[in-house]
């Protein structure tokens, strides 16, 4: 009885329906980022967008009570060490991370991303993380869903990093 309410089963669920009477479910709702401008931001779909190239493994929306949307992205190393020039033999994920001819790929992944969102959904900044999300490291559930607030407790640094600066100015638009 709690569920329904005004005549709608209340899942904690976002969605929406489209013309032809077909609800997509997208999001839930606790997972709802809320900016410190007060903008929802649903991170599901914007990570969807981000994973859409192999090259990024997982993809984590941040910006909740924060002035603006980052992400934490972790690369596909195997497909990474592909993409790179040389291959980047060698060369540990801790070093990878940080180097400039890998944020380089990355970018336009997020700047594709940004493509279609309102300006207050975009990425505006990013870090690469040097490690893949593991059940073991209880970053991942058992069915391999990324544990959010554990995330953002291993890598608090990284993402205090992250907003101890300005984001980058946005292009403007054409």
């Amino acid at each position: 009885a709690a569920a329904i309410r005004d005549g709608w089963f209340h899942t904690g669920d976002i969605g929406q329906i489209d013309a032809d009477g077909y609800v997509s479910i997208t999001d839930r709702k606790k997972e709802l980022l809320v900016t410190a401008g007060g903008k929802n931001v649903a991170p599901q779909p914007i990570e969807a967008l981000l994973k859409r190239d192999p090259i990024v493994a997982e993809a984590v929306l941040l910006g909740d009570r924060r002035r603006f949307v980052s992400a934490l992205l972790v690369p596909d190393f195997a497909i990474l060490e592909q993409r790179l020039p040389g291959g980047g033999a060698g060369a540990s994920p801790d070093e990878l991370s940080v180097r400039a001819d890998v944020r380089a790929l990355f970018q336009p992944i997020v700047d594709r991303a940004n493509g279609g969102l309102a300006s207050f959904e975009r990425v505006k900044s990013f870090a690469i993380l040097p490690a893949e999300f593991t059940v073991e490291s209880g970053e991942l559930t058992p069915t391999l869903k990324v544990k959010r607030r554990v995330v953002q407790e291993r890598w608090s640094a990284v993402i205090d990093a992250i907003y101890s600066t300005a984001p980058p100015p946005e292009a403007p638009s054409s």
